[in-house]
């Protein structure tokens, strides 16, 4: 199956690949092009036909992609590839790769003064620079600043994986927010965070929910008061992907209950309505994670909010 779409995908790049202007003049090759003629990136150009990706890669952009290269691929468990590449598995394919894609031109020199890039695929990579390696998540840059007509290509040598796992799976699988899945599940809200939309939760720990006044979590998980436990765990919850430097630079956000959250940095702690961001930027498949160490509380009515 991998020799047919690699096979493919080279036939429909020499149809409609032009090499020379009518001058003469060499022309540019878009990213497509470039790590086909490559030679070493069958796998990814396999990948990229296998989920349609193809055309968008050939659009107008740019892009920067940070390219796997076969023998990156090869690195994978045995089995994968072909698992990938099988129509049932199309949506992961689709987040894997558009995971090693950054919107916009970064060059090297742009790379190595960021920490971490927003993908296409919504979640983001985490850079670090030691010297003269870079590094996106686990991969390294082997080399940079490859001139495509449509962007850039950054060469990697490890196939990098995102967040497969959802909000709700996520923090199940960090074992420290038992009280919120509890109470997320009385309010009726583990669906939604399972879903397919993207949300920020930001997380209270089991620690957090502990320093609030005896009976309160007992009182709250009554099914009495599902909607006043709805109205908190929704104070918690922001509709898209934000990240703590995006929150920090709108200052405020939009909660699914309605009300405002307000962020600030106070004695280099970046903080939610005064409450501290212990952990940032925890990635889901469907939204990012901040842990917090207090349980947010709405306005009351007639103004003030509960701490």
């Amino acid at each position: 199956m991998l020799f047919r779409i690699i096979a493919a995908t080279a036939l429909t790049v020499a149809m409609i690949t032009g090499s020379t202007t009518l001058s003469g003049q060499q022309v540019k090759k878009d990213i497509v092009d470039t790590a086909i003629s490559n030679g070493s990136f069958k796998t990814l150009a396999a990948a990229l036909t296998a989920a349609d990706l193809i055309d968008s890669l050939k659009g107008e952009g740019p892009f920067t992609v940070f390219a796997p290269t076969d023998a990156a691929f090869d690195k994978l468990p045995d089995g994968t590839i072909d698992e990938l590449l099988k129509p049932k598995n199309k949506k992961r394919l689709i987040a894997l790769l558009t995971y090693h894609v950054v919107p916009g031109h970064v060059m090297a020199k742009d790379v190595q003064k960021m920490t971490a890039a927003k993908t296409l695929n919504g979640q983001c990579i985490d850079i670090a620079v030691n010297g003269r390696m870079v590094k996106v998540d686990d991969a390294k840059v082997s080399k940079t600043d490859v001139a495509c007509s449509n962007g850039i290509i950054h060469i990697i040598d490890t196939v990098m994986l995102p967040a497969e796992q959802n909000i709700v799976e996520t923090a199940e699988q960090a074992g420290k927010f038992m009280t919120l899945l509890a109470a997320a599940e009385a309010a009726g809200l583990v669906e939604t965070l399972s879903g397919d939309d993207a949300f920020t939760l930001f997380a209270p720990t089991d620690e957090a929910f502990a320093d609030l006044p005896k009976g309160t979590v007992e009182s709250l998980l009554e099914p009495k008061n599902k909607n006043k436990l709805a109205a908190i765990l929704k104070y918690h919850v922001v509709a898209g992907r934000v990240y703590s430097d995006d929150a920090m630079a709108g200052e405020t956000a939009i909660t699914l209950q309605g009300d405002e959250l307000q962020f600030e940095v106070s004695g280099r702690r970046a903080k939610v309505n005064r409450v501290n961001l212990v952990k940032t930027n925890i990635d889901a498949s469907n939204g990012v994670i901040h842990i917090i160490d207090k349980v947010l509380m709405p306005e009351r009515k007639g103004g003030g909010s509960q701490r």
